[in-house]
């Protein structure tokens, strides 16, 4: 995997990834959202999501790709979605293309809910096969997971633990264009 960007004025630490032998970054962008207290009292976190358009060789077709970071669990979950709505504007300006944000959506409550909520916009909502934060026992469960839109998402799979809080997860999807073109 080559590293297509990371953000780099904050903590998060948030970057895409990709395989070179497939794919070509065309554009990477980071953006701020909305920010929550917790981010103005405590460390300034001004890059919340990072979003790259590439080009995919096997289709010949393009598409975005981002990671996400939402507000920690002492905001309110109301702020989270409206992050998660700027979020998928800031992608679509990135071009009307097929596109998908993973990352730390901080909503290990009433994910159903959340879900309905972003499928009346046309995005659908993937869980990992298995729990992404297990440090606290307080809290664990499923608080990174991939909103879609125009993609397939075959698999969402947790990996082992590395130097984050959180286990990785790896998307395994496909751009329906491809399916419209075929």
């Amino acid at each position: 995997m080559k590293l297509a960007d990371a953000t780099k004025l904050n903590r998060l630490g948030l970057a895409i990834y990709y395989r070179a032998d497939r794919f070509t970054p065309l554009e990477t962008k980071t953006f701020e959202l909305k920010k929550s207290l917790h981010d103005l009292i405590a460390s300034p976190t001004h890059e919340r999501l990072i979003g790259t358009r590439f080009f995919d060789a096997e289709t010949g077709h393009e598409f975005v790709a981002a990671s996400f970071h939402a507000s920690p669990l002492t905001a309110l979950n109301s702020l989270r979605r409206n992050q998660i709505k700027a979020a998928h504007e800031a992608l679509t300006a990135m071009g009307d293309l097929p596109h998908l944000m993973v990352g730390d959506y901080n909503y290990p409550l009433f994910q159903k809910g959340l879900g309905k909520r972003i499928g009346k916009t046309g995005y659908d909502l993937s869980l990992s096969d298995r729990r992404t934060y297990t440090r606290y026992k307080i809290f664990t469960g499923h608080f990174d997971f991939v909103t879609s839109v125009g993609m397939v998402i075959d698999n969402v799979e947790t990996l082992p633990i590395g130097k984050s809080d959180h286990l990785p997860i790896l998307v395994t999807a496909s751009s329906t264009a491809k399916e419209a073109a075929a």
